[in-house]
Formats: C-alpha cells, structure tokens, sequence
C-alpha cells in the first residue's frame, strides 16, 4: 500500500470529451437542422462523479483509460483544478473517447457515444492498492470485466461499492452480484429483470444479487428506491432546465456524499435529486455543480413535480 494515499472516494469508469449542440428541434431523418453554438467540456459517468464528489470537499481518486492527445489534456486540467487524485492509464497515438450530445428545447439530452476498443480499460491496468485504499468505491459497467475485479477488490477488504449502470453489457450480472448499491437507468431492471413493473424490477433485483439498496432514476419523475424493507419514491425538484447531460452522474456523488454522512435513506435521495435538478439548470455534465450549501437551499424551497409514478408503480 505503500505511496497510495487513503481517499473517500475512488471512482473506475469512464469520462468522456461532450461536443454539446443546443437545437431549437431535434432533427427528424433526412432533414437539415442550424446551431448557433457548441461548447466542448470534459464530461463522462465516473469522472464527472468524481469531479462533483471533490468538488464538496471529499477526497477523490479517478481510475480511467486517456489518449495521448489534447482531450486527455482537458480531463487532467479538470482533475487538477479541482485536487482530484488521477491514476490515467495512457494508450500512445490513440484519441480519447468523444461524445456528441445534441440538447432539445426542454433541457433533454440525445447522447451519441464513441466506440474505441483500444480505449477499454482492461484488469491488467488496475492496481488492487488504488482499490482498497478508500472509504467507497464508484464504477459503471462500461468496462465490465475491470469493474468487476476492483468490485470484488473492494468486496473482500469491506469496501461499499455504488454502481450507475444503464446498459446490459456482456457479464454484467457478474458485476451486478458485487455491488451494494445499485443506481441504475430508468430501462435497466425491465430490461435485466424481464418486468415491466418498476417496484417488482427493483425488488427482484435485490432479492437475486443481494445488494443492499437498489434504485433506479427516473429524469422528472425522481427517483425510487427499494433497501429490503421498504420503497422510496423521491420526487424531482421543479427547476428550469436547460441541459439534462450529466444530471445521473451527479445524482450518484450526491448519493455517495450522503453515504458517507450516514445520512437516512430519504434525505439522502432528496439530496441527490436536489444535486441533479442544479446540474440541470446549466449546460454540460459538470456546469452545475453548486456548493453542498445551495443544494440544500434548493432543497427546502424549491417545489416537486407533482405526479402519479407511484400510483402507476403499484398497478
């Protein structure tokens, strides 16, 4: 363990560099749409975790695969302007990852996500010491094979794992059987569970793979939670929004900021949706990440969406 200092939070995933592209409309095949503007900002699940988790005063290390080029240049100034501890696994000549996400009127976010075989963070890249020498551990299942050895890493040496999963990747119910808690996409436990109904998904997925908590968040209807003995809906704030890109991965810091306080269940998950909705009000994964104290002023006068998700839940 020697030279690798102890963190609150090591997160082992993805970032990403977001072109983002506001459109007045989002265009239907075949047609021509104008932009008036695009901005380019380090974006990415884990990393933008992270940024948030360091950002209100924990102690981070990010876990994650770069280039070699002007993007990876980009993520490490982020890591840096903020104390973030970085160990980057650089691939020479290659190019980081890059994403387009194209912002609708309403603030709602069409991500188109690259694909790069060479930018796969593999288990021969980590090291057990970056793992265990922290108070939890955050990953997505993007790189499933890695995630699951530093999950099981951590599993062994009494390390809680969250996890902010959204697509079934190959092997990714030996990756769901690691985790403690399990934040998943909206689609994910129909999807994992062959059932439509969210409150059963939610259920049979903590039943199946033994996970503490498992949540599933759900854009303006909030986000529900299922911990073994008893269901949690927590309502969205009403906020202007203007870019949705990022609003999960800053729910998941909000999450692990709480955890980490051992605060209850329901204020934990009021404080991340708060977390979320302020992201929301500003452009790019990261563009509004507001001090814990704003947060909380939001918390106690802003209102929620008013909606019928827990009734239709039940049916």
């Amino acid at each position: 363990m020697s030279g690798v200092p102890q963190v609150d939070v090591v997160g082992v995933g993805l970032n990403a560099t977001d072109t983002l592209i506001p459109l007045e409309r989002f265009p239907s095949p075949g047609s021509k749409v104008h932009y008036d503007d695009r901005s380019t900002q380090p974006g990415g699940q884990v990393a933008t975790t992270v940024v948030a988790c360091q950002t209100w005063g924990l102690r981070t290390r990010y876990v994650g695969k770069l280039g070699d080029d002007e993007a990876a240049r980009l993520h490490l100034d982020a890591f840096r302007r903020v104390g973030a501890e970085t160990q980057i696994v650089t691939v020479p000549g290659a190019a980081s990852l890059q994403n387009v996400i194209l912002i609708g009127a309403a603030g709602e976010r069409t991500v188109i996500c690259q694909r790069n075989d060479r930018m796969i963070l593999q288990p021969t890249d980590l090291r057990r010491e970056w793992i265990v020498n922290a108070r939890v551990l955050h990953l997505d299942g993007h790189d499933t094979a890695a995630a699951t050895l530093a999950a099981g890493w951590a599993r062994a040496a009494g390390i809680p794992v969250v996890a902010d999963l959204d697509d079934i990747y190959p092997g990714i119910e030996d990756l769901v059987a690691t985790i403690d808690y399990l934040i998943v996409s909206q689609d994910f436990p129909r999807r994992l569970m062959h059932e439509t109904n969210p409150e059963r998904a939610l259920r049979g997925m903590q039943s199946r793979y033994g996970c503490r908590l498992s949540a599933a968040t759900l854009g303006e209807n909030g986000v529900l939670a299922w911990d073994g003995k008893q269901m949690i809906h927590s309502a969205a704030f009403r906020v202007p929004a203007v870019d949705t890109t990022g609003a999960g991965d800053i729910f998941r810091a909000g999450f692990i900021y709480g955890l980490l306080r051992e605060w209850p269940l329901d204020r934990l998950l009021d404080f991340s949706c708060a977390a979320a909705a302020m992201n929301c009000m500003a452009h790019g994964a990261r563009g509004g990440i507001q001090p814990v104290a704003a947060i909380e002023n939001l918390m106690s006068t802003v209102p929620r969406y008013e909606n019928e998700f827990r009734a239709q839940a039940l049916d």
